[in-house]
């Protein structure tokens, strides 16, 4: 069902819990992007980390190399992202990092900081095709806040795809800006007429009493 149908939106997304990516879940992650695929032909959600040249040699050979950069990610204990599951599978993926860790937006002419304030980026989702249009999406952006907050996180940026009109799921990786509104993100910049910077300011925690 779609997530503007108030009904049966509400009783699919109760059925997901959303878990970081850790070494005990690399297996899910395979699953999900798929041993040939790897997540848009051998991405494997390496591309904002690497430099060109690198990513580009990780994408031969089905995405080997690509796929065990972000091994190394996880096995390290590093910030690759989150898994969204569904009745025990998982069904979705969103990038959620420090934006130092993600090379190609702070170097990209559109993305590059507009201040120098440590910042958390959301950069990417996958989502299962059968999974798509169902609120995975959307609650994976809502953990991703909450992630980079329980980490320390003061803002969170995402960047998404604003093309002036209807796309479908496939293009939409980066998120679209109706998304990440109404997660409380507001446009602090535009560069390029796609390609909105979109910013949420989080506050610690309360401690519970």
């Amino acid at each position: 069902m779609a997530a503007g149908d108030p009904f049966g939106y509400e009783v699919r997304v109760s059925t997901i819990k959303i878990h970081a990516v850790t070494p005990g879940r690399w297996d899910d992650l395979v699953r999900l992007f798929g041993e040939e695929r790897g997540a848009y032909g051998g991405c494997w959600c390496m591309y904002f980390r690497l430099r060109g040249s690198e990513f580009s040699a990780g994408t031969r050979d089905r995405g080997r190399g690509n796929r065990e950069a972000m091994r190394g990610i996880v096995a390290d204990g590093g910030e690759p992202g989150l898994l969204a599951y569904r009745d025990g599978e998982p069904v979705g993926w969103v990038s959620v990092a420090p934006r130092e860790q993600l090379g190609r937006i702070e170097r990209s002419p559109t993305t590059r900081p507009i201040d120098d304030r440590p910042v958390w980026s959301v950069v990417c989702f996958y989502i299962h095709r059968s999974h798509r249009s169902s609120g995975v999406g959307t609650e994976l952006l809502r953990a991703a806040v909450d992630h980079a907050r329980d980490r320390g996180a003061r803002i969170v940026e995402g960047y998404p795809y604003d093309p002036g009109r209807r796309v479908p799921n496939s293009e939409a990786y980066y998120g679209l800006p109706s998304m990440f509104e109404a997660a409380g993100f507001a446009e602090v910049a535009r560069r390029s007429p796609t390609r909105p910077i979109m910013r949420r300011g989080v506050r610690p925690r309360r401690p519970r009493p």
